[in-house]
C-alpha cells in the first residue's frame, strides 16, 4: 500500500468521523431550504442533511477525481513514421 493512498484513508476516516459526531450531537429537525431541488423546505433531522450534502461532494469529487483518465491524446511516434 502506499503512503499516498494510506493517507488518503485517513483523511477520508476523518472526515467520516466529522460527519458522525455532527449526527450524533445534533438531532434536533431544521427546516433546510434549497428552492432549485424544492420549493417547499425539507423538515428533517438535521444529521440527515448535513450526511446528505457530505455524501453530494464525495461523489461530486469522486466523479471530478476520476474524469479523464488519460494524460492527453494519442501522440504519433516519428519511429515508424520515417520508414514509409
Amino acid at each position: 500500500m502506499s503512503i499516498k493512498l494510506f493517507l488518503r484513508t485517513l483523511v477520508f476516516l476523518a472526515l467520516l468521523f466529522v460527519i458522525l459526531y455532527v449526527g450524533m450531537t445534533n438531532t434536533k429537525e431544521i427546516d433546510f431550504w434549497f428552492p432549485l431541488a424544492s420549493p417547499k423546505p425539507i423538515h428533517q433531522p438535521a444529521a440527515l442533511i448535513y450526511f446528505g450534502i457530505f455524501a453530494i461532494g464525495v461523489l461530486a469529487g469522486t466523479m471530478l477525481g476520476a474524469g479523464g483518465g488519460g494524460k492527453g491524446g494519442k501522440k504519433s511516434s516519428s519511429k515508424g513514421d520515417s520508414d514509409k
